[in-house]
Order: C-alpha cells, then structure tokens, then sequence
C-alpha cells in the first residue's frame, strides 16, 4: 500500500515554499497523483512537469508524503498536517524574524492587514482565555 511511511517524532518536517504549494493541492483532495499536481499548479504559475514529479520524489524521501505503488500510477498523501505545517512556519518566523517575540508578530500582523470585526472579536475571545488562568 503506502510506502516510505516515516517517524514524525525522529524528523522535523519542514516544507519548502513550493513544498507548501504542492501540500496545499494534496490536502484539498486528500490523496493525488502527480499529474494532479502539476495540473493544479499550472493554474497559477508556470512549471513543468519533471518539477513538480522532483519535488514530490524529494517530499516524499523527506517523510513529507506517503507514496501509495500499488497501481501504475502513483498516489501520493500528506504526512504532515496542515496545522503542523503551519506551526512549524509560524515558530520559525518568530523565532527568527521576530527573535521570539509574540506579541511583536501580532502586532505586526495586526498592523499591516485590517482584521474584520469577527475576527477582532475571536481574537479578544481567545486572549480571554489567558486572562482566565491568571
């Protein structure tokens, strides 16, 4: 069935720019084929197909897909979650962009993008949270 199946917990999974492009069409559909892939990258921007094929034998040799080889054509699926791909990013920017502070990331992030009143009111429902545990 899947092959090349990897210990999250032995490897830091840490996807690519184009990595995070070709996990975005992986996740949408929950299992692909290259050609999937590429078809839906090629919506967007130009490249070809041995890249995109390259790029999903290198996430998958990274632990980053599993490969299913039962058939002619191969499957691929995620390994990595979205959620953890987007835990890993954001621990990376604070940690090096903003030398580890939080608060400065939101702010910014707050600062530069107008945040609707829904998303303002979460933001303070979550805050609340914190404020609770005190």
């Amino acid at each position: 069935m899947y092959e090349g199946i990897r210990n999250k917990e032995n490897m830091e999974l840490k996807p690519t720019e184009s990595e995070l492009e070709i996990l975005q069409v992986i996740w949408k559909r929950g299992q692909c084929t290259v050609r999937d892939v590429h078809e839906e990258l090629a919506k967007s921007k130009e490249s070809g197909y041995t890249t995109t094929l390259k790029l999903m034998q290198i996430m998958h040799e990274k632990g980053l897909v599993e490969r299913n080889t039962d058939a002619k054509t191969h499957l691929y699926k995620a390994v990595i979650t979205r959620g953890e791909a987007q835990q890993g990013a954001l621990d990376k920017i604070i940690s090096t962009v903003f030398k580890g502070s939080t608060s400065d990331l939101v702010i910014q992030a707050l600062g530069q993008h107008r945040a609707s009143k829904d998303e303002i009111d979460a933001i303070k429902d979550y805050l609340k949270q914190f404020e609770d545990k005190e």
